[in-house]
């Protein structure tokens, strides 16, 4: 099922995998998509992804942007901004230009993204770049 949404008031496309839905494949697209079902198989998107809370997919992703309140299990590169929030279970490898995790979530995996580090973890004056 698609939906219409509206974004900053410019019409525009989601798709839903509805909470009956189970989805086994390969998934793509252009738009943002919304799982509240289940899914099995790669996700690969130009938008973003929201897996909400009682969702499960077993899936690596690539989205724009990523939001999981429910349970991911495979890797994620998002070329935005990936949040975990609490509640959510992911168990896979994140990276993202901007990660958040929420007290509350499960994450088990490695994390890949860029970082300030304080000063006096630096050894010099101004902060340092780390990865």
């Amino acid at each position: 099922m698609a939906r219409t949404t509206r974004s900053n008031g410019e019409a525009g496309r989601e798709a839903v995998i509805g909470r009956a839905t189970r989805v086994r494949g390969r998934v793509s697209g252009d738009g943002d998509l919304l799982i509240e079902g289940s899914i099995e198989g790669d996700i690969t998107l130009r938008g973003d992804l929201t897996l909400i809370g009682g969702a499960r997919a077993t899936s690596n992703v690539e989205a724009q942007a990523v939001t999981v309140q429910g349970e991911l299990d495979g890797d994620i590169l998002a070329r935005g901004v990936v949040r975990i929030e609490a509640g959510a279970r992911v168990h896979g490898d994140v990276r993202g230009e901007l990660v958040a995790i929420e007290d509350g979530a499960e994450f088990n995996g490695r994390l890949d993204a860029d970082f300030d580090l304080p000063p006096e973890l630096t050894g010099t004056a101004g902060t340092g770049r780390r990865r």
